[in-house]
């Protein structure tokens, strides 16, 4: 097929190579502008651009697309269908409308569940069991369109940065093998009655708070790795916590219970696997330790 592609992070750089090596036509790249990064603010190009132009795929990252220049330029590409995945703008529904097939859609949840920006994250902070991919044609609404293909994932003990990797392969499998038989498929609408929102992480939210059940917390360290990191103080410094797993003693909540470091909590505690302090690298509980012991009686923030 002649495809347009249009992705931004690294989520999306598995599909856009499914593509390519699958022998489709991929005739643009579609990304974010280049953010400026780093302490000289030298502008950095998005996951997709880099390997767009790799893959010697030309590049194109326009700021809007709802003028009319842009709305032009894009369907004068003559696209047979449009890939999207996690591009980051809102799609008009001329640009929808230009292809001759529509536009595909890579996202990572099983719709109409998390609907929205972090749907890898608010599946684990709910506790669900299984989580997934699926494939939609695209229409105006924020991710409400037809279901053409899902793929189911366990989420079991998994970070969103291990979700985030697994999610993104499956999901560029999915979308060449629906490619492959869109002439067969018949899309399903969703039941809004099932539908929930994925709403976009605050980094508000990754500050621990000791009073919550140490069940939940531990699920938003997963959902918080590896960002934007969740977080405690102590001594003044802002520690992360990547890892940790629940321990079934009780104390005052934030209260170090002992030399492992176990976290008192609301209900049961928390010991930490794996913490990162500020400009150092990721490290195990008792590396973190031997380097900086936390005396036990000690109440974190």
């Amino acid at each position: 097929m002649r495809i347009i592609f249009m992705g931004t992070p690294d989520f999306a750089v598995p599909t856009l190579r499914a593509l390519h090596e699958a022998g489709h036509d991929i005739v643009a790249a579609y990304t974010q502008p280049p953010r400026q990064a780093g302490r000289g603010k030298a502008e950095r190009p998005s996951p997709v651009q880099l390997a767009a132009q790799a893959l010697g795929i030309a590049v194109r990252h326009p700021a809007t697309l709802r003028d009319a220049a842009a709305q032009a330029a894009f369907a004068a590409l003559g696209a047979d269908v449009a890939v999207v995945a996690a591009y980051g703008l809102i799609l008009p529904q001329a640009v929808l409308d230009a292809p001759a097939r529509g536009c595909l859609n890579v996202h990572a949840s099983l719709l109409p569940r998390w609907r929205g920006a972090a749907p890898i994250q608010r599946a684990i902070l709910a506790g669900d069991p299984v989580t997934g991919v699926t494939i939609m044609q695209m229409e105006a609404g924020l991710d409400t369109g037809p279901i053409l293909a899902t793929a189911r994932v366990p989420v079991e003990e998994r970070t969103s940065g291990q979700l985030h990797a697994e999610l993104g392969a499956i999901g560029a499998r999915l979308m060449v093998e629906t490619l492959a038989q869109l002439d067969d498929l018949r899309a399903q609408p969703q039941d809004e009655r099932e539908a929930t929102y994925a709403a976009k992480i605050d980094k508000a939210e990754a500050r621990l708070d000791w009073r919550k059940p140490a069940e939940l917390l531990e699920r938003e360290v997963r959902a918080f790795a590896p960002f934007p990191g969740s977080w405690f103080e102590w001594d003044g410094e802002r520690i992360k916590l990547l890892r940790a797993r629940t321990i079934g003693v009780n104390g005052a909540p934030g209260t170090v219970l002992d030399e492992a470091l176990t976290i008192a909590c609301g209900e049961a505690a928390l010991r930490p696997v794996v913490l990162q302090r500020a400009g150092r690298p990721a490290m195990d509980a008792d590396q973190f330790l031997r380097g900086r012991s936390v005396p036990v009686g000690t109440v974190l923030r």
